[in-house]
């Protein structure tokens, strides 16, 4: 009976363990920031537990998880730009600093691991180009072993003077890398070659051409890998592309804001829910909401749903729990982290009361 008694306890404390995740938090340093925060969340509860940050990193505005959970990677957001890496322990949540690269240009925004983890791209907004870091087994990185530049210009004078890579995306079973590049108004297309030692080589004719002035900066898959979407900072719009063997076919273009909304623009973010029925997409300028969109099963296309409030200002990154039952937005300008449970049935957002105050949070990633 005894025995017993300790199963069904052991069996009902592993759906609760599950429940819990690592929570990390890149932010903009020199106004109060530590660097990276840790944090604890209970998907069960909606609540956020701090568990420490980093001393010394600088700028680490955005992160990416070693597939393995055990490193995590920041990029320096500096001029000339670095990406580090710190070892992670899972039992206290602990960031230990392993060492840093520079990326070869300047201001980098994004950084992605491919799948078994030996290989990380950054890309440089201000530099225009992408490098290619192998990793170490420890978790460290070499130097880059691949620089690829981009060039060119587009409509918009001001923002568009040059290339600007704003993200660097591995697709399904790593075959190729999309790059959404706003300077340009490209979204480039890279077959990707773990084993080789410059593993980027550009597909051309997979490349795509978005509308001019439209400002491509992040881009997402569907769970099926049979979609895209594209974020517009620019135009405030969202692309949908079907997606076969790298290529991609735009199927529509769709406003994350009403139509009487007055521009200019200042779209960011783009997530898809796990269970692939809906889109969420963060706007800053005045209007400082997530945009919700179902998504239809068949076609991929969307179909406005509600708009949410961040609960702040300027939400330049958001993230879904592991669960699919919360979205987490991070407010740069008021320093806030807000937590909201998502209906699945509906993909409404509702406030939970729950926030945590982090000064100017621009990353949220989950631990593994």
């Amino acid at each position: 009976m005894r025995y017993l008694f300790h199963t069904i306890l052991l069996m009902l404390s592993i759906p609760a363990l599950s429940q819990q995740y690592h929570l990390f938090i890149g932010t903009y340093t020199g106004t109060g920031s530590k660097g990276i925060y840790v944090y604890r969340f209970d998907a069960g509860k909606g609540t956020l537990e701090p568990l420490g940050h980093t001393d010394s990193a600088s700028n680490p505005s955005f992160l990416a998880v070693h597939p393995s959970g055990n490193y995590l990677y920041a990029c320096n957001e500096d001029a000339p730009g670095a990406v580090s890496a710190f070892a992670f322990d899972k039992s206290d949540g602990k960031l230990t600093f392993l060492n840093s690269q520079p990326t070869g240009g300047d201001h980098p925004a994004y950084i992605a691991l491919n799948k078994s983890g030996t290989w990380l791209l950054a890309g440089n907004y201000s530099g225009g180009n992408l490098a290619a870091f192998p990793i170490n087994k420890e978790g460290s990185l070499q130097p880059f072993a691949q620089l690829v530049q981009h060039s060119g210009s587009s409509a918009n004078k001001e923002r568009q003077e040059k290339a600007h890579v704003h993200a660097t995306v591995f697709g399904p079973q790593d075959k190729y890398v999309y790059v959404p590049d706003l300077g340009i108004d490209k979204v480039m297309v890279y077959e990707f070659d773990d084993d080789d030692k410059k593993p980027l080589e550009e597909a051309t004719s997979r490349i795509v051409t978005t509308t001019p002035g439209s400002g491509p900066r992040h881009f997402t898959f569907h769970p099926s890998g049979g979609w895209t979407y594209l974020m517009e900072e620019l135009s405030g719009q969202v692309s949908v592309y079907k997606h076969k063997d790298g290529r991609l076919g735009l199927v529509q273009r769709i406003a994350t804001h009403p139509a009487s909304t007055p521009g200019p623009f200042g779209s960011a973010d783009i997530h898809v829910s796990p269970d692939g029925h809906f889109l969420y997409a963060s706007n800053r300028g005045a209007e400082n909401n997530l945009a919700i969109f179902a998504i239809d099963g068949k076609k991929g296309t969307l179909t406005p749903a509600g708009y949410q409030p961040t609960g702040g200002e300027q939400p330049r990154n958001f993230t879904i729990d592991p669960t699919g039952r919360y979205l987490l937005a991070a407010n740069q300008r008021t320093g806030n982290v807000v937590v909201f449970r998502r209906d699945t049935k509906t993909g409404l957002l509702q406030s939970t009361g729950v926030q945590v105050m982090i000064p100017k949070p621009v990353c949220l990633v989950w631990g593994k």
